[in-house]
């Protein structure tokens, strides 16, 4: 059995994690969890309970974290540092039973550099009427991220893009397509292409299918993941994961958490949809080895919400634990 870290955090954090222990109990507890309480009470109160949050997952090579809420301290900022997370990974696809706009199959991977673009610096004021910042691109982390996402698209025979504004931001992104297309070059069976972000984006929303897997630097990673989540109808569904790398581009450490927040006005109501947690569950049990059990657990949750088996805020009529149950009646084969 893997021990790993449980980040626990506040709002809806608490019935998230019940759902969750409630299937690892159901799968015969592939993991075990050593709990580390990250409520905004407990870290305002004391400098260390992020640190022992950190160490428990430097420790542990993963971690299965909940929502928190961010005052003085993001806590998401300080594991990107103290760990040296340097990839965050966004599978979307479709989701069946869910309304949209665009009708169609999407099935799109965006891997996004965790660290630079102009995230990196706050910039400073120059007098009343100008401000400037630095934009920041470092070789190593773009290497992890392209080596993630052509191994990704090895797996599941996709092609990869690579996409940002490198004909006019030409020394950061051109050093980032630079470094992507020599990636590419040890992957020869893995089609790769460029688009220039701008005219990714149209095309996404166009003809999203013709998208696999998507690199790119951080900041167009973040407007990415949440373009295409708005696709499928909701930023709020699905996981994401963040990686740390060896000097030979292995995932070292592996976070793993739901897309949406805190959601404070249902808290402790249980009628909280827990299909983001239990996604990333299935990819913590994935990266831990259990790599059948955590696809399962993925696809069943897409298949309760097509077949209408949903919570209220997709226009259904389960709450937190219901949904949870009718995941796991699908997840666990009948013998």
């Amino acid at each position: 059995m893997r021990e790993v870290a449980e980040l626990n955090g506040d709002g809806i954090a608490q019935e998230l994690r019940d759902a969750i222990h409630a299937i690892n109990e159901a799968l015969g507890s592939p993991v075990s969890f050593r709990p580390i309480d990250w409520s905004l009470e407990r870290r305002e109160a004391s400098g260390a309970a992020l640190d022992e949050g950190i160490e428990a997952t430097l420790a542990l090579g993963a971690a299965m974290k909940y929502p928190t809420v961010t005052e003085t301290v993001s806590p998401n900022q300080v594991m990107r540092d103290r760990l040296g997370l340097s990839v965050i990974h966004r599978p979307c696809r479709t989701y069946p039973g869910v309304s949209t706009n665009y009708t169609g199959k999407i099935e799109v991977h965006v891997v996004r550099v965790a660290t630079g673009g102009t995230y990196e610096d706050a910039g400073m004021r120059i007098g009343y009427h100008s401000a400037v910042s630095i934009r920041v691109m470092e070789r190593t982390p773009v290497e992890h991220a392209a080596h993630f996402a052509f191994r990704l698209a090895e797996q599941q025979r996709h092609s990869v893009v690579s996409t940002s504004k490198y004909t006019i931001q030409r020394a950061a992104d051109g050093l980032f397509e630079e470094v992507v297309a020599e990636v590419a070059t040890e992957y020869r069976n893995t089609a790769h292409s460029r688009e220039l972000f701008d005219s990714l984006l149209a095309k996404l929303i166009i003809k999203p299918e013709r998208f696999d897997v998507i690199v790119c630097p951080n900041e167009y990673g973040d407007f990415l993941s949440d373009m295409v989540y708005g696709l499928i109808g909701s930023i709020g569904l699905g996981a994401s994961a963040s990686y740390a790398f060896t000097p030979s581009h292995q995932p070292s450490v592996g976070i793993f958490d739901p897309a949406g927040g805190t959601a404070p006005d249902i808290a402790g109501k249980g009628i909280a949809n827990p299909s983001g947690a239990i996604e990333a569950y299935g990819y913590l049990l994935q990266y831990c080895g259990e790599r059948n059990a955590g696809r399962r657990l993925v696809d069943a949750v897409h298949d309760c919400i097509a077949s209408g088996e949903k919570t209220g805020d997709l226009g259904g009529t389960l709450n937190t634990m219901e949904f949870t149950k009718a995941v796991i009646q699908r997840a666990i084969p009948v013998v």
